[in-house]
């Protein structure tokens, strides 16, 4: 079934240009991106599968272009609009990020760092550099791991945040298990690059831990 063999009233088309797109439940938005469904599965319904197979709207907006293929009826052409989206939503809260102080939105911040690392299958370590103003100068994925672990070096740190003359940093990195307590080691590492980035006059403002479905903030922890 594709959209137009849906009654008018009930598309979700002609539902988001006469009533907006927050009068759409989240699988009418992404039957909107799908267009078509399957043979016995109707548009709709494929979107639903969509979202339940990842957890929701979130789930899916921190998934690959690879997880994707495990959804049947979704070709090359659906993946990559899909992941079109999930890029456009990364870029948009980045711009939002570097206008404004990251102070200012913490939760947004955690939101920003779950879309970037969640969906990562191995650990990786970021950086967000931010100026005097606490405002993001650059986001940056540094080391990349296993999964369980990865090495970081507080020399490359210091030398990235000198080079972006930054003021602050916030460290980020995932752990692929789901799990975004932090451990003992992540304490440690936390410590190590705060008194290195010290010595050049960094700030280190917070270590986020991303999980699968939450982000954990060692500022909020009382752990800095």
């Amino acid at each position: 079934m594709v959209l137009k063999d849906i009654p008018a009233a009930a598309r979700p088309r002609e539902k988001l240009l006469t009533r907006g797109p927050a009068a759409l439940a989240d699988a009418e938005l992404i039957a909107l991106l799908l267009r078509t469904g399957l043979q016995g599965t109707s548009v709709l319904q494929l979107a639903q599968q969509l979202l339940d197979a990842f957890g929701g709207l979130q789930g899916l907006l921190q998934t690959s272009a690879a997880d994707l293929k495990c959804i049947k009826g979704l070709g090359p052409a659906k993946r990559a609009e899909i992941t079109a989206v999930m890029e456009l939503a990364r870029r948009s809260l980045s711009q939002q990020l570097a206008q404004r102080t990251v102070l200012s939105s913490p939760q947004q911040v955690k939101d920003f760092l779950r879309l970037q690392l969640a969906h990562e299958e191995h650990e990786v370590f970021a950086v967000m550099f931010l100026d005097v103003q606490n405002q993001l100068l650059q986001f940056e994925s540094m080391f990349r791991g296993t999964l369980s672990q990865t090495s970081v070096y507080p020399r490359e740190v210091v030398k990235r945040a000198l080079a972006l003359q930054a003021s602050a940093v916030i460290l980020a990195h995932n752990h692929p298990s789901g799990v975004a307590e932090p451990s003992r080691a992540d304490e440690f590492l936390t410590q190590s690059l705060k008194q290195s980035l010290a010595l050049i006059d960094v700030r280190v403002i917070d270590h986020v831990v991303v999980g699968a479905d939450q982000a954990v903030s060692f500022a909020e922890r009382g752990l800095l």
